[in-house]
């Protein structure tokens, strides 16, 4: 399928005060990043606080688990519904909404009892999730220059990255000195003014024509092909995620600490990729719709190089050159796909748009994990890398039979 024209990017509203638009307010781009790390966090920090929950809720590791499977089918099953919300309600309120709701999430997560309780926190956090992505880009349309689009999404997107850091470190300091309780309430108050800085720092969406809500048009062909590229690469990178620690101690020999930081190398690696590819695919659009084919090959690299690690002298070094093959390529994909559909999203529809291909991430996200531990269970750690590079090499595929069914409408 192809489109048969690049789609026109939204046009963006003019600024609150009717004034022509000359650049983005200050503290935009922080802001967004800031976004973008709350709207995980519940994940992010029940991950990070998983032995104190683990003990006090007397969950096994699989209940643990499956909080991460609950929080990503939610977002997933909710983003087309969200993107829709975005377009109709715009994104400042969206954005409140989101820091609100991650503040109710963490709230209950903090005074949390039960499992039950647990999980459904769990998935209350994923409308945050789910409206993450619609409501940033449409920021993005709306109030930063075309110039700076590629940059400010960059550092937009490795906000993730960058909660995963906040939890990881912060958030447990303060759960060993205060109590993990204490610390998640914190981090609550955190989300709630964050909420109420959205709401001073983006302006409103012009009032909405009194017809009611724009003819958005159909899917572009561009955000169908970008959804199903991003179910494989969802898929592998979460199996990464999930599962490279426990490699690192069961099959390298790692400490907690070793294992922590090869997690922490991918990470750091992730937001320089997401920041570098973004800016590049920023300022040419034929560049960005090549990049997808590129950094899915490149991501083949590391479930590759973890893979032989342990067939290979030298302590696991190919296993750190895997998680920086990951960082670098995998997880930097999300931001050039996000660019791709900011650019050829139709008008009014840069939410839809952006939830659909965000659906696909998430839904990968969600299948991935089980699939690798049912694959490692039956045949070992060996098939379940070559089961992520697998997942690589069909987004790459997806990739590339799109730029075939593109070109067409680019050379129209």
């Amino acid at each position: 399928m192809s489109d048969s024209t690049p789609a026109t990017p939204a046009t963006p509203p003019p600024r609150a005060d009717g004034g022509p638009e000359r650049g983005a307010p200050a503290g935009i781009t922080v802001l967004l990043t800031s976004v973008m790390a709350f709207s995980m966090a519940q994940l992010f920090i029940v991950g990070a606080l998983g032995p104190a929950l683990v003990a006090e809720l007397r969950m096994s590791t699989t209940m643990l688990g499956f909080t991460t499977t609950v929080g990503f089918a939610t977002a997933a099953l909710l983003s087309p519904l969200a993107g829709r919300v975005v377009d109709r309600f715009g994104a400042r309120r969206c954005l409140v909404a989101l820091l609100a709701l991650t503040a109710l999430a963490l709230a209950s997560i903090g005074a949390a009892r039960h499992y039950a309780v647990l999980l459904l926190a769990i998935a209350l956090g994923g409308l945050p999730q789910a409206l993450a992505n619609p409501a940033t880009n449409t920021v993005i349309l709306a109030v930063v220059p075309p110039k700076r689009r590629g940059s400010v999404t960059g550092w937009k997107q490795s906000g993730v990255q960058m909660g995963a850091f906040a939890a990881g470190l912060p958030v447990a300091a303060l759960a060993a000195v205060a109590g993990w309780r204490s610390a998640v309430a914190c981090a609550a108050v955190a989300a709630a003014a964050a909420a109420v800085w959205a709401w001073r720092a983006v302006p409103a969406a012009p009032p909405r024509p009194a017809g009611g809500r724009p003819a958005a048009g159909r899917v572009p062909a561009s955000v169908v092909w970008l959804a199903a590229f991003s179910l494989p690469l969802g898929g592998g990178l979460a199996s990464i995620n999930t599962y490279l620690p426990l490699f690192a101690a069961d099959e390298l020999g790692y400490l907690e600490f070793g294992a922590a930081v090869l997690v922490a190398v991918l990470g750091v690696c992730g937001i320089a990729g997401r920041v570098l590819w973004a800016r590049l695919a920023g300022g040419d659009g034929a560049r960005a719709d090549r990049l997808p084919v590129v950094l899915a090959a490149g991501a083949v690299l590391g479930p590759v190089l973890i893979g032989v690690a342990p067939l290979v002298p030298g302590a696991g070094a190919s296993a750190w050159a895997g998680a920086v093959a990951i960082g670098a390529f995998a997880v930097a994909a999300n931001a050039v796909s996000m660019l791709i559909v900011m650019r050829r999203a139709a008008p009014g529809a840069a939410g839809r748009d952006s939830a659909l291909v965000s659906a696909g991430f998430f839904a990968g996200f969600a299948v991935g994990p089980p699939v690798f531990g049912a694959v490692t269970e039956a045949w070992g750690f060996g098939a379940g890398w070559s089961a992520v590079a697998a997942q690589f090499v069909l987004a790459a595929a997806v990739a590339l039979a799109w730029r075939a069914a593109d070109r067409p409408a680019a050379t129209a």
